[in-house]
């Protein structure tokens, strides 16, 4: 080895010791006659003293010596001067009396500091991504990360779980997103294709009896990228035999809590996690992935509204639409361009407008365009019913439910963004459950599973297959986190009748299910227990755990928004012998 200690592993118990330390020059200061060098590697810095006196050898070494350049040190642990100790360093009591450097690498300039966390051009920092991981805040979040992941094999290896790797080659099936597909060489024609998850996997490893299964899996969209989304992303994968919903929620809740209290630095705001169900998630945040971390509550206000002289609530209102309301507390002098910006939000998601009454600091006064259709009366209850003090502003939308939804849950999201709701770092958990079976719309005439065709419908919910399939809950749950998806999951099908009904349901013959999925129906039939799984995302959790904005800050080295690596220059061209080889051809677009 090049090193006996680490940079960041040296302590007062060490001062006396002869080391040697290898690693990147983070600082360097000439203070003529005397050089300190800051010393860096993975396990944080040490303060070296390259002094003229006491080698000169070191000495003319360290007068060359630049930052980044890789340097081995060897010298004694000597305790710092009286008053000279930093305090906010681990290794700051002691500093470390050179005898001896060796340039073991030089480096050129880096072309952004690596030293400190200065705001850097995203792509710049994706261009020269292995500089970007040496910065102490990317380091600090892979080794949360790698905490995090061991925190989860110990924890479920310690319950009766298996780690079982899956195929990344496999069959391409209709799941949702579009498959990555890979040529084979060997057949020439036919293609294998990326998984987007190891559902139909995990399920076959319950048919084949492994019970407790999970996997630290890598998964694959070809999907258009949204801006906290990337082509290959890892996920917890899991599934149990013989569990009902609520074993797979509680192991899930109790592994949380155990990983945020172990690893995370961001903390809990509850240990016990809220169950909401899907129709209160959406009527009281607008969205199945509510926030908790504030208030800000949707509230239906049809009664107040419809009986108005307002008539576009009224007519609403009688046509079976929805009128409902957020309070801003303290918006209530919003300008007349705050307001146009909050109802270009609103109109951004499907809103023909956005209705507002700012109550007055001073006076109480309700002002607004429509102030003047609500009696004096209606108006108290509007206040009372939203709990609106002066100085608030109430902000009303009318429309389908889900125009609606939309629109203030988006309102809300803004709010509590310019009001500082979310500035405290914390994790707010929730669980969602009994969402839809189906999608409210259906496709080319067939339902769309709200989840995947392999969900289970409430068993109490069966009979209204046949009779009335759009009311049909399913036991899909779902965990929350900060207006994020975390984890989604269900109970699974596993009888080979009801999951043909299904299939059916939504549009795909026994012949159509058979060629995709037969492997999975066939299992069925030689004795597939009842189980149900989950699948955490890592990448999500780890962004909220270390207080990232974004799922980028935790991975190694991600994909820019149009999906390419400008590290390495990725996707690129092959060699035509390479097509040649798979028997392909590049056809030019039209």
């Amino acid at each position: 080895m090049l090193k006996t200690h680490s940079c960041g592993e040296l302590r007062s118990e060490h001062i006396g010791q002869t080391v040697t330390l290898a690693g990147w020059v983070n600082k360097r200061r000439d203070m003529g006659g005397v050089i300190f060098i800051d010393l860096r590697d993975r396990a944080g810095k040490a303060q070296v003293v390259v002094d003229a006196g006491r080698s000169a050898d070191a000495f003319a070494a360290a007068a060359g010596v630049r930052g980044e350049y890789v340097v081995q040190v060897t010298g004694q642990v000597s305790r710092r001067p009286a008053g000279q100790e930093n305090t906010g360093l681990p290794t700051g009591e002691i500093e470390v009396l050179a005898d001896r450097v060796v340039v073991l690498n030089t480096a050129k300039p880096t072309p952004f500091p690596i030293d400190r966390d200065d705001a850097v051009d995203e792509t710049v920092r994706l261009r020269y991504r292995y500089l970007d991981l040496r910065r102490e805040r990317m380091q600090r979040n892979l080794v949360l990360r790698h905490n995090a992941v061991k925190f989860i094999r110990d924890f479920l290896g310690a319950r009766g779980f298996i780690e079982v790797e899956t195929p990344i080659l496999f069959k391409s099936t209709p799941e949702g997103a579009r498959d990555y597909l890979v040529p084979s060489r060997v057949h020439p024609g036919k293609f294998y294709a990326l998984p987007q998850s190891p559902q139909q996997l995990k399920q076959l490893l319950m048919v084949a009896g492994y019970e407790r299964y999970f996997q630290i899996a890598r998964c694959f969209r070809d999907e258009d990228l949204r801006a906290d989304r990337q082509p290959e992303f890892t996920q917890l994968d899991m599934e149990m035999s013989f569990v009902e919903r609520d074993d797979v929620l509680n192991l899930i809740e109790e592994l949380m809590v155990g990983m945020v209290k172990a690893v995370s630095l961001v903390p809990l705001a509850h240990e016990q996690f809220p169950r909401l169900s899907y129709a209160e998630a959406t009527e009281r945040f607008g969205t199945d992935r509510p926030d908790l971390r504030y208030g800000l509550e949707l509230v239906d206000i049809g009664d107040i509204a419809g009986s108005s002289a307002f008539r576009v609530f009224a007519e609403n209102v009688a046509a079976g639409k929805r009128v409902k309301a957020i309070c801003a507390p303290g918006c209530g002098t919003y300008s007349r361009k705050q307001l146009d910006d909050l109802e270009a939000m609103a109109r951004a998601q499907g809103a023909k407008a956005l209705a507002w009454l700012a109550i007055q600091p001073d006076t109480g006064e309700i002002r607004g365009p429509i102030a003047k259709f609500f009696t004096v009366d209606q108006l108290i209850a509007l206040t009372e019913r939203l709990d609106a003090k002066p100085g608030d502003l109430i902000l009303i939308a009318s429309d389908s439910k889900a125009i609606v939804h939309n629109a203030l849950s988006a309102l809300r999201t803004e709010l509590a963004r310019r009001l500082g709701l979310t500035d405290e770092k914390k994790l707010a958990f929730a669980w969602v459950i009994d969402f839809p079976l189906f999608e409210e719309a259906m496709e080319e005439g067939h339902f769309a599973p709200s989840h995947h065709m392999f969900t289970a419908p409430k068993p109490e919910h069966i009979p209204l297959l046949d009779s009335d399939p759009a009311a049909v809950l399913s036991q899909q749950y779902d965990l929350v986190c900060n207006g994020y998806e975390v984890a989604g999951g269900s109970i699974r099908i596993h009888d080979q009748t009801l999951q043909a009904k299904i299939m059916s349901l939504i549009g795909f013959s026994m012949e159509q299910a058979r060629e995709q999925f037969g492997h999975l129906l066939e299992a069925f039939e030689f004795g597939a227990p009842p189980h149900g799984g989950i699948a955490p995302g890592i990448d999500r959790l780890m962004a909220l755990m270390a207080g990232e904005p974004n799922i980028r800050e935790v991975m190694a080295f991600p994909k820019t928004a149009q999906a390419t690596d400008l590290m390495a220059d990725a996707p690129s061209v092959v060699l035509p012998r390479q097509l040649d080889e798979l028997q392909l051809a590049i056809k030019a677009k039209s």
